[in-house]
């Protein structure tokens, strides 16, 4: 049977497993979602032994479980490593939802919920790619499987998990697909991806609330002080503040800045998709150089105080904020966190307290564009679309790749199908039912194609 009517006959099913993922709130930010964690772990260990693994397991980590499955045809061959996560994001504002976040929802060829592209949706591409082939007798190779559960906050645990399962998780290549490309008509392949370090701020001033009647004008407001704490990590070029930041920063060659603006970009339907009447940004580059190619400074969260109905006039104690920093390659997430932690405690004024605390961070990857398995994912996708997929570096962040080159020694091919629309992270995620039959066929393809080098 061939791939498209493969797609077209087990839909139904495909799309029902794709729910009984979805309906599992496998929220890794929120510990009272343990127990779904462990569900959703144990649904896919089902669906790789139903599309036709060896053997599945949930493993367990220092932190949330791992999913590790393999199919192995021949010990002489080779072996592609396939990276998922699980966990996804919060689904607040739910007020924001069109439908349940947790309930998918079709409407208008879009599957709408949380987890409908990131990852749920585009980890079962790979696996229903791998069932086709495996059912067909087309897999001429082997495939491991390792989904985590951690992701969305840093996959804290899947790196000792590398170190200790090494041999394990020996491979040739590894493919993910989590990762987004340019437009449904504009293929592309993710070669390039910004690390990233976040932090916590606690700024403390006070030793409670106080009357602001009685103590305003007098005493340092915590909310007051931190926005000024943040605003000076900016320039007013758009450059990021923290001595020494760019030090490691590799300025983009003359070649590279050609390639992206050969791009093609319509900064006015950018801008439409988001509703803002202007972009701002570092000094000196284009729209997909920023957002791509250069570091970033973000408050992702900021609170304190009253903010509940009507009216408190309260001086808080206490402000906090969430902030990051997306990394370019070369930039070292430890390295720079250590520097906003000396810049912070340098311009931090002696009527407040700040504790900045390190949540997670990654670094930064480029994939060549040489290697036989990008050239087989190249091949797939174009034979798909009907286009050559452009070679793009993405903005986003996925930190564990990095480490899959440092400690497993193996190069990543990121051959995602999600689109900028797709709004993960954010309220009425949805995912393309047509990027995700095109999805299935370009992986498919991709299997047939690769030939490692001898």
């Amino acid at each position: 049977m061939e791939i498209k009517e493969y797609i077209r006959t087990h839909e139904d099913r495909f799309i029902e497993e794709w729910g009984s993922l979805i309906r599992i709130p496998s929220i890794s930010a929120k510990p009272e979602h343990k127990g779904d964690i462990e569900a959703c772990a144990l649904r896919w260990k089902e669906l790789l032994l139903e599309a036709g693994v060896d053997k599945a397991e949930v493993m367990p980590s220092k932190g949330n479980p791992l999913v590790y499955a393999e199919k192995m045809v021949d010990e002489k061959a080779p072996t592609i490593l396939i990276y998922g996560h699980y966990d996804v994001m919060p689904a607040e504002p739910l007020e924001l939802w069109h439908s349940s976040p947790f309930e998918p929802t079709i409407r208008e060829g879009l599957l709408y919920a949380r987890g409908a592209d990131d990852d749920k949706g585009q980890a079962l591409i790979q696996v229903k790619a791998f069932e086709y082939l495996v059912r067909e007798g087309l897999l001429r190779h082997n495939v491991k499987f390792i989904f985590e559960g951690e992701e969305e906050i840093g996959s804290p645990s899947l790196t000792p998990f590398l170190t200790e399962h090494k041999d394990l998780l020996s491979a040739d290549i590894i493919l993910v697909s989590d990762t987004s490309m340019l437009d449904a008509d504009l293929p592309s392949l993710t070669t390039g991806l910004r690390g990233l370090a976040y932090w916590e701020l606690e700024v403390t001033g006070p030793n409670r609330d106080l009357h602001s009647g009685h103590f305003g004008g007098a005493v340092a407001n915590p909310i007051n002080e931190l926005c000024n704490l943040l605003s000076r990590m900016v320039d007013e070029k758009g450059r990021i503040t923290i001595p020494g930041f760019y030090d490691d920063v590799e300025e983009l060659s003359a070649e590279e800045r050609t390639m992206l603006a050969g791009i093609p970009f319509d900064e006015e339907k950018y801008k439409a998709a988001i509703d803002v009447d202007a972009l701002k940004g570092e000094e000196g580059y284009s729209t997909l150089e920023r957002n791509s190619c250069r570091p970033s400074f973000d408050v992702c969260g900021i609170w304190g105080g009253y903010t509940g109905e009507g009216s408190k006039t309260v001086l808080p104690s206490k402000a906090y904020a969430k902030v990051s920093c997306r990394l370019v390659p070369h930039q070292k997430h430890d390295v720079i966190s250590q520097k906003f932690i000396d810049y912070v405690a340098q311009i931090a004024p002696p009527y407040i307290r700040v504790k900045v605390t390190p949540l997670h961070g990654g670094e930064g990857y480029v994939c060549p564009i040489t290697i036989p398995a990008y050239k087989a994912a190249e091949a797939a996708i174009e034979d798909v679309f009907g286009k050559k997929p452009l070679a793009v570096r993405r903005g986003g962040s996925i930190p564990i790749i990095s480490n899959f080159e440092r400690i497993l020694e193996i190069k990543t091919v990121l051959m995602g199908f999600g689109l900028e629309q797709n709004a993960i992270h954010s309220p009425n995620e949805c995912f393309s039912l047509d990027m995700f039959r095109k999805g299935i066929e370009a992986v498919t393809l991709f299997h047939q194609y690769y030939t490692p080098q001898k």
